[in-house]
């Protein structure tokens, strides 16, 4: 029996609407003038920015430099959360960040992956939620579907899906809780 190729001349995703082409086009334009762009630092501007497409984004919440927000509108940060330099929230999906999380250096949250069992590689959406106090390690990343509970902890370089537990620190590919998280005073 032959096995089935993959066949991506037969790859359709006329399904997924996040937009219309104007919003996306003047969203991309503003991403790259504002928010990739490392020599843009005004952190209250780009949540002015957020805001005018459609996130939702609480009160002192800090974006660094040369983060990448694929669509604002399927976006909300709760209050004092810090987005660090060079992350890249690929919210294809809604994504939810609680009150008080941080996403370090080159963290990634993808809400899109790919149907590797079927030959047309069809688009698979999830989204993530990050509930309040929330710690995403640098170059760590969080794949659809996956909720992170309150004050859980994703180290470096580590990648989560599923569910991770709250007050617990998690370690690795496939990330494993390898402790619990406590916190002074």
């Amino acid at each position: 029996m032959k096995q089935q190729e993959t066949d991506l001349s037969t790859f359709n995703n006329e399904w997924y609407n996040p937009g219309s082409r104007l919003r996306i086009a003047l969203w991309y334009v503003c991403n790259v003038l504002f928010f990739i762009n490392p020599l843009f630092p005004l952190s209250a501007l780009k949540c002015h920015l957020l805001r005018l497409f459609g996130a939702k984004i609480g009160n002192g919440v800090v974006i660094k430099p040369g983060v990448n927000i694929k669509y604002p509108w399927k976006l909300s940060i709760g209050d004092y959360s810090w987005i660090g330099e060079r992350c890249w929230i690929d919210n294809l999906g809604e994504v939810e960040i609680g009150a008080h999380c941080c996403l370090s250096q080159g963290a990634m949250l993808l809400c899109g992956n790919h149907d590797f069992k079927k030959s047309s590689f069809d688009l698979i959406i999830g989204d993530i939620t990050l509930e309040n106090g929330v710690w995403i390690g640098a170059r760590a990343m969080v794949t659809p579907g996956t909720v992170v509970k309150s004050h859980a902890v994703l180290v470096v370089e580590s990648v989560a899906s599923g569910i991770l537990e709250p007050y617990t620190i998690y370690r690795g590919n496939p990330a494993e809780a390898v402790r619990k998280r406590t916190i002074d005073a």
